[in-house]
């Protein structure tokens, strides 16, 4: 592990794949917004939340599992645009004075300081309809269409993502134990990052479903991974490194891993997770190496 203040990047060879699937999806978020009719100035918004920014871990995940599979990348562009659009909805809500009240979002002011929380809110609820818009408008066949809308919704909302941040809203200040933060995780952060592989997926026709079985496993595995690695860099690295408050559980008092387990221990099950994620891809070959490589980036990256 290495323990610099350099920030860590991914091998020359998951690197090209990143900068290749991250021109993929900010091009399709480009095209959505600049065809909108919509309102004017919520449109500027909600792009200002999602353009230029970010690392596009679901995305990339979404395309990852799609190449697992043996598809075309171009056939998971709506997922991955779908995913990464549920995510900035989570961050700007995130944001909110009423939530987490942070200033910082990938190193610019949140979309609540930015413009006003009227706005934020209108920001998050437009983005979340609109990756379900996304989805909706695949290619894909009907039934399959359908079920992706389905894994979507079940994960971004009360039985997902929205029920990880009810608990989490609900923990600050009270002492949980590693099975409670556990669960927690595996709602918050786990369920889109989850959704992500699984939509990437569902968009390869040829899917099979001992395939889909193992992909699943994978990402609660490196769900979890993802997770535990925030809760070290909150701890280890810094605000201008991370893009937002350093610090930030600490200074609101959340249970996380490091303060469970310490910052060995908890780096030690990052690791131990990755290392399981992968072990569950050994029936898929070759054109599964990028997940590989992402759930071992996901546990060394420094931002």
């Amino acid at each position: 592990m290495n323990n610099s203040a350099e920030p860590i990047m991914p091998s020359n060879h998951l690197a090209e794949f990143f900068i290749e699937c991250q021109g993929r999806v900010e091009a399709t978020l480009q095209n959505l917004f600049q065809t909108s009719s919509g309102n004017t100035a919520l449109n500027k918004a909600m792009q200002y939340a999602t353009l230029n920014g970010g690392k596009r871990i679901r995305p990339i995940l979404a395309y990852g599992a799609t190449l697992a599979i043996g598809s075309d990348l171009a056939n998971a562009d709506r997922a991955a645009c779908a995913v990464e659009l549920m995510h900035c909805y989570s961050l700007v809500h995130d944001d909110l004075p009423a939530m987490d009240d942070d200033d910082l979002r990938r190193g610019r002011p949140t979309v609540h300081k930015a413009f006003d929380e009227a706005t934020a809110i209108l920001v998050g609820d437009a983005l979340q309809s609109l990756a379900f818009e996304v989805i909706a408008d695949s290619e894909a066949d009907p039934a399959t269409s359908l079920k992706m809308v389905k894994v979507l919704a079940t994960a971004s909302g009360y039985e997902g993502m929205v029920a990880g941040q009810a608990f989490d809203f609900e923990a600050v200040g009270k002492p949980l134990g590693l099975e409670q933060l556990q669960a927690m995780h595996l709602l918050k952060t786990g369920a889109l990052i989850s959704a992500s592989v699984e939509l990437g997926a569902l968009s390869a026709p040829q899917l099979q479903d001992k395939q889909l079985a193992a992909l699943r496993r994978y990402a609660a595995l490196i769900g979890l991974a993802y997770q535990v690695q925030d809760d070290i860099l909150d701890v280890t690295s810094d605000t201008h490194m991370l893009g937002k408050p350093q610090g930030s559980d600490q200074q609101l008092n959340k249970p996380t891993y490091t303060s469970l387990l310490g910052i060995g221990a908890a780096r030690k099950k990052a690791n131990d997770l990755a290392l399981q994620a992968i072990e569950e891809l050994q029936s898929f070959d070759s054109a599964a190496e990028f997940l590989r490589e992402l759930a071992q980036y996901i546990v060394q990256r420094s931002h």
